[in-house]
C-alpha cells in the first residue's frame, strides 16, 4: 500500500491519521513515518482499549528489540512512536512518551567516501570513454551530464533524475530543484562550464520531458545508475566494497572540496557556511558543519586554520563517526 493511503484501524485510528496529516502539512512527505505508524497501528489492534490512550506497556512492547534488528531501524520506530505521543498529550489524551535519553539517535552512522581531486577526475575520464550501447543510444550522454552535475552542483541523486527540461534554464544556468527532502525546494546555480555542457546536451538528447530520459520512457532509475556508477568505478581504478563508495559521496566530495578551497583562500566560512547549507538543500546547519569535520580530518595541512578560525562551528565527533 502507498504511504499516502495508508487507512489505520486500530482505537486510534483518528489519531493516527490526524498526526500524520499535521506532519505534511508542515511540509514533511512523512512516508516513512506513516508506515511505522500504520504497524503500531497493527500491533495497538491486538489489544484493543476501550478509552484513547497509548499505554506504556503498549508503546515499549512494539519498541523491543528485534532478532538480528539493527540499532538504527529499531531507533526509527522509537521517534515515530515518541512524535505520536507527544501528538496526543498536546491534544489532552494520556500517552506514554518514550524518554529521548533512553535511546541515542545517531544522525550519521555512515563515514562518507570522501573522492580526491585526482579521483574526480579520473572518474571523469572513464564516463568519457564510456561505449555507446546500441539498446540505450543516448546512455553516454546521460552519464557525462550527470555524473558532472552530481560532482559539480553536490546534488542527490533523486534530485538530478527528477529534474524536468523546463527545471533547467540554459539560458541563466539554474537549475529548479522541486520536492526534493524534506519537501523544499530551491534554486541551484551551474558554473559556465556547466551550464554549456548542459546546452550541448540538449540539443543532442531531445526529450519532451525529462532531462534525463531513460530509453524505455520516463526517467532512470538510481538503482540502475548506481549500477553504471560502479562500473565507472573500477574503469577509473577505484576499489568499491559493500560499503561505498556511493554516489551520493559525489555530493560529500564536493561540499569538502567547496570548503578546503574556501578556507585556503582565507574566506570566512561563518559568513559561507548558511550559503552553503541553503545550496545543498539541508534542513539547518548541522548537516553542512559536519563536512568542516571532514575536512579537516581529510587535509592535516590546513586543520590547524580550521580549527584555528573555525573551532565553534565544528560539531563534536561521536565514536561511531570515526570508525
Amino acid at each position: 500500500m502507498r504511504p499516502d493511503k495508508i487507512i489505520f484501524t486500530s482505537y486510534l485510528c483518528e489519531l493516527l491519521d490526524g498526526y500524520v496529516k499535521e506532519q505534511r502539512s508542515v511540509g514533511y512527505k512523512y512516508a516513512k513515518g506513516a508506515s511505522l505508524l500504520k504497524m503500531l497501528d497493527g500491533h495497538l489492534e491486538k489489544n484493543p482499549l476501550t478509552e484513547r490512550r497509548l499505554p506504556k506497556e503498549s508503546a515499549l512492547s512494539w519498541t523491543a528489540k528485534k532478532p538480528k534488528e539493527t540499532d538504527s531501524t529499531r531507533n526509527g520506530r522509537i521517534s515515530a512512536v515518541r512524535g505520536f505521543a507527544r501528538y496526543m498529550v498536546r491534544l489532552g489524551y494520556k500517552a506514554y512518551i518514550y524518554p529521548p535519553s533512553a535511546v541515542k539517535i545517531l544522525r550519521y552512522s555512515y563515514v562518507p567516501y570522501i573522492f580526491t581531486e585526482g579521483e574526480i577526475r579520473n572518474i571523469f575520464a572513464s564516463i568519457d570513454n564510456y561505449p555507446v550501447c546500441d539498446v540505450s543510444p543516448h546512455r553516454h550522454l546521460v552519464l557525462k551530464l550527470l555524473m558532472r552535475m552530481l560532482y559539480g552542483c553536490g546534488l542527490r541523486i533523486s534530485e538530478a533524475l527528477n529534474l524536468r527540461r523546463a527545471d533547467v534554464d540554459l539560458e541563466n544556468g539554474i537549475l529548479f530543484i522541486r520536492d526534493a527532502k524534506f519537501g523544499k525546494e530551491r534554486l541551484v546555480p551551474m558554473a559556465e562550464t556547466l551550464t554549456e555542457r548542459c546546452r550541448q546536451y540538449s540539443c543532442e538528447v531531445h526529450t519532451s520531458d525529462y532531462f534525463f530520459p531513460s530509453p524505455h520512457g520516463g526517467r532512470y532509475k538510481e538503482s540502475t545508475i548506481y549500477q553504471l556508477f560502479r562500473d565507472l568505478l573500477w574503469k577509473a581504478g577505484i576499489p568499491h566494497s559493500g560499503r561505498g563508495p556511493r554516489l551520493h559521496d559525489l555530493r560529500h566530495a564536493y561540499a569538502v572540496h567547496r570548503l578546503k578551497n574556501w578556507v585556503l583562500k582565507g574566506k570566512d566560512l561563518t559568513q559561507l557556511l548558511p550559503y552553503l547549507s541553503t545550496y545543498l538543500g539541508h534542513v539547518d546547519l548541522r548537516g553542512t558543519q559536519r563536512y568542516l569535520r571532514l575536512t579537516a580530518d581529510l587535509y592535516p595541512t590546513i586543520t590547524a586554520s580550521v580549527e584555528k578560525h573555525f573551532s565553534s562551528l565544528i560539531p563534536e565527533v561521536e565514536s561511531h563517526e570515526t570508525d
